[in-house]
């Protein structure tokens, strides 16, 4: 069991009163953490604290800012096999993927550092005579990152690391499901010496949740806010930013589609599902949760999909290497387990896997699913797939559309012109041509449209979120005015 503390005003601190809550491991029910239950008290003093630090971390030189950040990415790193122990044990996730989690959130601080240069604005001409008009790029203030516990490394990350490269400072409010990893990023970011208040960290009970949000982004200093995770929580954060007229990226679920189109190399396409499907158990925003494949090879792709799914290493992770290792809870177990049961009933066929009756969950992939069944729209958020059957590319397109959600895709073809009009022509955020849907690199434009949110993380576009942009002007010779 860990024990783990709060950051607020460069003090680690616990909960006002000393309440806190437990985290337990999804394998066995053991204790994994025990973690501060943040009051509103809490909330409110860690963004005095952000707000106390902006006017000197904002102020601090580009190179300053750019120098911690680097040495918050070496912090970082060097942490791997805690991270890798944290995530084991509260999440159930693999070394594989808590090494991935931790190399991407280096290249993200890493990132992050090289755009302190970058917050530039532009000269914009004007029709006065002798006025110097700008358009200027600042620092908005507090920002209050929320962070998911799927890829809790990386997310974490980039809920703060952009924020603080445009001098913003911050308050990362850790997930229920996994506080002490989330506090592990911490405490690389205070190793690199950043400045007492620059960074501070709250976890809360998940019963207090919505109170201890509301305070933070009731707080006069605190002007950005940044949500990862689920849909239904997304309207819920961005209905308190409304409230507040507070700016918010939101980042939700996903139901990323995968086309392969009659003439796709089907080695690169199988190769390209598995892991898209069934990296961290299917439980990544980026998830492929719609195989969509013609019917003219559709019988060769499934054949081998099915035979690469079932040979996955699955087991516990604390007692050596896997793929699929826990999923998070119960809770998704009965839900994907359903999904099955539904599938079947209404006459899709299993390739592989099937039901389970404990957080370690085999690869299954269920053929000819239609529109009937549920898994066909609901996000499984697990190692559960559909494989959806379609006469050419019109029905494919269709089906990759046929979702309220729009995060990533991916389309397999070896004609790259055909591809690149099919992939203009599907609604999400984020689109690859022979390659799979999960994949992130820190410099670019991360987001979704329809319910998997608004607001782009990464590169520019994350400066654009989070910096105000401000019109000033300075006359440089005499004015003429009309009276």
């Amino acid at each position: 069991m860990t024990a783990i503390a709060m950051l607020i005003n460069g003090e680690r601190v616990q909960a006002t009163g000393g309440a806190t809550f437990e985290r337990r491991n999804p394998l066995d029910g053991s204790v994994a953490t025990t973690a501060p239950a943040a009051t509103v008290a809490d909330a409110v003093a860690a963004a005095d604290a952000a707000a106390k630090a902006f006017p000197a971390w904002s102020a601090l030189g580009p190179n300053a800012r750019r120098a911690l950040l680097l040495k918050a990415a070496h912090a970082l790193e060097a942490r791997t096999a805690d991270f890798a122990a944290a995530m084991a044990t509260e999440t159930g996730a693999s070394g594989m993927w808590a090494g991935f989690n931790v190399h991407l959130a280096a290249g993200l601080l890493q990132e992050a550092a090289a755009l302190t240069t970058q917050i530039a604005g532009e000269v914009i001409p004007s029709d006065v005579p002798g006025s110097l008009a700008m358009g200027v790029r600042q620092a908005a203030g507090v920002v209050l990152g929320i962070a998911p516990w799927n890829a809790p490394v990386i997310l974490g990350v980039r809920a703060i690391a952009t924020p603080l490269a445009c001098g913003n400072t911050v308050i990362l409010k850790g997930s229920e499901l996994c506080p002490a990893t989330h506090g592990l990023i911490i405490e690389a970011l205070q190793e690199a010496g950043l400045p007492t208040g620059v960074v501070n960290f709250v976890t809360n009970a998940p019963a207090d949740a919505g109170a201890v949000v509301e305070a933070i982004v009731a707080h006069p200093a605190v002007r950005r806010i940044n949500f990862t995770g689920s849909t239904k929580v997304g309207r819920i954060i961005a209905q308190t930013c409304a409230k507040y007229l507070k700016p918010v990226v939101l980042e939700l679920g996903g139901k990323a589609p995968l086309l392969v189109l009659q003439d796709a190399d089907i080695d690169a396409a199988v190769a390209g599902t598995v892991f898209g499907a069934f990296a961290n158990s299917g439980q990544i925003c980026m998830s492929t949760e719609r195989i969509i494949v013609d019917n003219a090879v559709a019988d060769e792709f499934v054949a081998k999909l099915g035979e690469r799914a079932k040979a996955l290493p699955l087991g516990d992770p604390r007692k050596g290497p896997v793929v699929l290792g826990s999923v998070v809870d119960m809770a998704t177990v009965q839900r994907c387990n359903a999904l099955i049961d539904d599938a079947l009933a209404k006459g899709a066929k299993l390739v592989c896997g099937g039901k389970s009756d404990s957080t370690l969950m085999q690869a299954t992939v269920l053929d000819h699913v239609t529109a009937e069944m549920d898994i066909y729209r609901e996000e499984s958020f697990g190692p559960v797939k559909p494989v959806v059957r379609v006469n050419g590319v019109e029905e494919a397109i269709a089906c990759a559309n046929d979702n309220e959600f729009g995060l990533s895709s991916a389309v397999f073809s070896r004609d790259v012109a055909k591809a690149w009009n099919v992939a203009a022509r599907i609604e999400s955020g984020i689109c690859h041509i022979n390659g799979p849907t999960v994949h992130d690199e820190g410099q670019m434009p991360f987001g979704g449209v329809k319910s998997s949110g608004y607001g782009r993380f990464g590169g520019m576009a994350g400066v654009r979120e989070f910096t105000e942009l401000r019109w000033i002007t300075v006359q440089t010779t005499p004015r003429h005015y009309p009276f």
